[in-house]
């Protein structure tokens, strides 16, 4: 039985390298359509272009720490339920990631160079939740996408009014933050002490910051 339990980890490890270097150097597939490709391309000015971007590599970042954060709590769950329910989440945010990498393809820009550094950090932050116990699992969950969702409702405020297909990609991806954070608080996710929120609230405004431009 011992043999098991550390194949089991073995595998898990295994599995984080394998969507580490699939996220990071592949061509992420969506198990989904984009919902963005009937809409039609926007005339955009070199500016509406450049912002349009900037904001699509924020989110493809933010998807990239998704990832990331949802392997690393799964590599380390204690519950099947749990890590099946995380690696679900994981699944949709692949969808989002390829969205995201299709959309900035179109406006001729890239993703982020610093999104390796994000990934590890992102991975250890989804671990240490982990190994503190499924509640607390499902409670990174829960604040992680809430804030997704604010600042995918911020994006939409923003982007150009004529870029419709990037707006039609982030209308999906906010409801789907929004269901997974519903799922998680119905999973049993614990509520985090305020200093961890708001915590999260500033590394996500320092990666923002930096995606937008890098």
């Amino acid at each position: 039985m011992e043999t098991l339990r550390n194949l089991g980890r073995l595998d898990r490890l295994l599995d984080s390298t394998q969507n580490a270097l699939a996220t990071l150097l592949g061509t992420p597939r969506a198990q989904r359509g984009n919902p963005g490709a009937d809409a039609p391309e926007a005339a955009l000015d070199a500016d509406e272009r450049r912002h349009a971007a900037g904001l699509m590599r924020i989110n493809h970042t933010g998807e990239v720490c998704a990832q990331a954060l949802y392997i690393g709590q799964a590599a380390v769950a204690r519950d099947p339920a749990t890590r099946a329910h995380l690696l679900e989440a994981a699944q949709e945010e692949t969808d989002h990631l390829a969205w995201c990498a299709e959309r900035l393809r179109e406006l001729h820009s890239r993703p982020s160079l610093i999104n390796p550094l994000w990934y590890a950090g992102s991975w250890a932050i989804g671990a240490a939740a982990g190994l503190r116990g499924d509640g607390w699992n499902l409670g990174f969950v829960v604040e992680t996408e809430r804030q997704v969702e604010a600042h995918l409702a911020e994006h939409l405020h923003t982007l150009p009014a004529t870029d419709a297909r990037s707006r039609a990609i982030l209308a999906v991806m906010k409801d789907d933050e929004a269901r997974h954070a519903d799922h998680a608080l119905a999973a049993g996710a614990r509520i985090l002490p305020a200093p961890i929120p708001t915590l999260m609230a500033t590394m996500s405004s320092v990666m923002k910051t930096v995606a937008y431009r890098l």
